[in-house]
C-alpha cells in the first residue's frame, strides 16, 4: 500500500504509521512537494513504472476534494482503476481501462515532450515541424488531426494561436504539460 503526501502533514502520517506497523500492514508513503495536480500525475506515472498497473487500485476518496479530483483525473489519464468507499460499500468508478498515454502515436509524444522541454520555442507550426524533425504535413496532421484521426489539438492536449504575419504558434494545454511531465521521467519521489 502506497500512501501519497505533499509534505505538510507529517504528524497524520506519522499517526498512519503507528497504526499500520501495530497492525502489520505494510505501507510506504510516497512524499512528492510539487503542485496537486503535478503531484498526482507524476506519483501515479512513478507506481505504473514501478507496479503491474492491474495491481494498482486508487482510492479517490480519502483526502480532501481537490487531492480526490487530482487523483480521479490521474486515474482516468493513466488508466488506472479508481475507488471510493460509500456507507462502507466499494464502489468502482467508471474510469476507462485504457492508458491515454496509450491513444497518442510515438509522434504526437515528441511534440509533447518537445513543447514541455522549449515552450517558447516556436512561433509557428513551420519552426516546429522544423525543430521534431518533421515535414509541415505531419506536424500539421499530428496538431490538427485528419479525416479519421484526432490531433493533439482535439484531446485537448495543445491549443492553437494565429501568430504573426497569420503563423500558427503551438503551445501545451494544462493537460497536455501533465502528459509530457508523466511521460519524461518521474517526479523526485522519497520512499518513507
Amino acid at each position: 500500500m502506497y500512501l501519497i503526501s505533499n509534505g505538510r502533514q507529517s504528524e497524520k502520517v506519522e499517526e498512519i504509521k503507528t497504526v499500520t506497523d501495530r497492525s502489520g500492514i505494510d505501507i510506504r508513503f510516497l512524499e512528492n512537494k510539487e503542485e496537486l495536480l503535478q503531484r498526482m500525475f507524476r506519483t501515479f506515472a512513478y507506481l505504473k513504472a514501478i507496479k503491474n498497473e492491474n495491481s494498482i487500485l486508487i482510492n479517490v476518496a480519502s483526502g480532501d476534494n481537490m487531492s480526490n479530483f487530482a487523483a480521479l483525473s490521474a486515474a482516468f489519464v493513466n488508466g488506472l482503476r479508481a475507488f471510493m468507499v460509500v456507507d462502507n460499500r466499494i464502489i468502482f468508478l467508471p474510469v476507462l481501462k485504457f492508458s491515454y498515454y496509450r491513444l497518442l502515436p510515438d509522434r504526437k509524444l515528441v511534440i509533447l515532450k518537445f513543447l514541455l522541454a522549449q515552450p517558447d520555442c516556436c512561433s509557428s507550426l513551420e519552426e516546429l515541424a522544423n525543430r521534431t524533425g518533421m515535414s509541415l504535413p505531419l506536424a500539421s496532421y499530428h496538431i490538427n488531426g485528419g479525416a479519421d484521426t484526432e490531433g493533439l489539438v482535439s484531446l485537448g492536449l495543445v491549443e492553437t494561436r494565429v501568430a504573426t504575419k497569420g503563423k500558427t504558434r503551438v503551445m501545451l494545454t494544462e493537460l497536455g504539460r501533465l502528459m509530457a511531465e508523466g511521460i519524461i521521467e518521474p517526479a523526485e519521489i522519497r520512499k518513507g
